[in-house]
This record gives structure tokens, sequence and C-alpha cells, in this order.
């Protein structure tokens, strides 16, 4: 069982181009419980962060919700994401997953929240916020 929290307001999942800068209100001032996480590829950069800082360029998945895993997850610890992934995948809610040296993160539709944090309960997490 994990306990997990559910970060306030709306995520944004999005993609730029290979070689984009990454606009520097990413990185700066962020509020509170706020969470951005950037990956580069050869492909492109993808950017997970609160809605209302999305860079005007990217092109946007729909909104999402952001739940944190509270409890830090070791780095050599097996199954926690599978365990968060798998009752969403049963009860058909689509999930975006990430990972910090400390704890794991999920994001869920902001459509379809209350049935991926039904399904979480269902499995025995615990879910605030």
């Amino acid at each position: 069982m994990l306990d997990i929290a559910l970060l306030p307001g709306e995520y944004a999942v999005c993609r730029l181009p290979a070689g984009t800068t990454v606009p520097y209100a990413l990185s700066s001032g962020l509020r509170g419980a706020d969470v951005v996480t950037v990956s580069w590829t050869s492909d492109g950069i993808s950017v997970i962060c609160p809605a209302d800082r999305a860079p005007a360029q990217a092109v946007l998945e729909t909104t999402w919700r952001c739940l944190r895993v509270t409890a830090p997850v070791a780095l050599a610890a097996t199954g926690s994401l599978a365990a968060l992934v798998d009752p969403l995948a049963e009860a058909r809610v689509s999930a975006v997953t990430f990972s910090t040296f400390d704890t794991d993160y999920l994001l869920v539709p902001t459509v379809r929240l209350a049935e991926g944090t039904a399904a979480l309960q269902r499995a025995g997490h615990r879910v605030t916020g």
C-alpha cells in the first residue's frame, strides 16, 4: 500500500521540437507543490508542468492531474510503479508516470480523476488531497 497525494491544479504534458530552448519560466518561481520535469531525446523535448506554465509553442496533451507518492521510494525498489499503473490499466484510465531520485509521480486525465483515484483506493492505496 502506498500513500499518494493529489497535487493542486491541472498539469500539461507537452512536446517541444528537438533543439528548442526550454523557457526559463519553467525553472523559476515554482509555487508550493508545483512539479516540472523535462526530458531531452534526439526526437524532441518532453515537459510535464502545471498547465498555466506550459510553453506557448508546445504541442499539448489533454489536461492532467498529478499524484505523488508521499514517502520516498528507494531506487532499488521493484514493483512500485506497477502497483500504481496496474489498477489504472484495469480501470481503463490512462496514466503518464515519471520518477525523481526520491519518489514517483503519475498523471491521470482530469476527466478521469474520480475513476483513477477510486481504482487506486480499491487496490489498497491511500489517496489524499
